[in-house]
């Protein structure tokens, strides 16, 4: 991808040592808001600031899942306090959970049971747009065609 430069990609977090480096760079005001992530083909962690795009994060490359995460301390520590699969750019089905767990677990990070809010993204098979299904509701909003019950946002090959 053209437009991700070798600067622009999220750095991977590898370890709880990783995490310390990153974190204590951000500043204050970045720590109030959830931060862009996605968990890269590797399984690792890339964090971005939350106005970042996240195939931008991902340096243009396919991904495990991607969102937003929120982080928080308790008894001393950092902690993921949220997590969403909130992104458009690669519109994460809800069983990516999976990957993000382990990401999180490598780093040594506490983190809630699942998603603390999910979006179901489908691919419309009539128009090709991408919806975000709400309540339910698995009609596109731009055709009013039946979206599949199951996710299938996956890049064509």
């Amino acid at each position: 991808m053209a437009a991700v430069g070798p600067g622009d990609t999220g750095p991977p977090i590898r370890s709880a040592a990783d995490f310390d480096d990153w974190i204590s760079s951000c500043a204050a005001a970045e720590l109030a808001e959830p931060f862009t992530f996605v968990i890269d083909l590797s399984g690792f962690l890339r964090l971005a600031p939350r106005r970042s795009e996240h195939v931008t994060c991902a340096g243009g490359e396919p991904v495990l899942s991607a969102g937003e995460m929120g982080f928080g301390r308790a008894a001393g520590r950092w902690t993921v306090s949220e997590v969403t699969n909130q992104s458009t750019g690669y519109c994460p089905d809800l069983t990516s959970w999976a990957a993000i767990t382990e990401a999180l677990e490598r780093v040594g990070l506490a983190h809630p049971d699942g998603f603390t809010h999910h979006v179901v993204f489908r691919r419309c098979e009539q128009c090709q747009e991408h919806n975000i299904v709400r309540e339910d509701d698995f009609v596109c909003v731009f055709c009013g065609a039946e979206l599949p019950v199951t996710w299938n946002v996956d890049p064509a090959p």
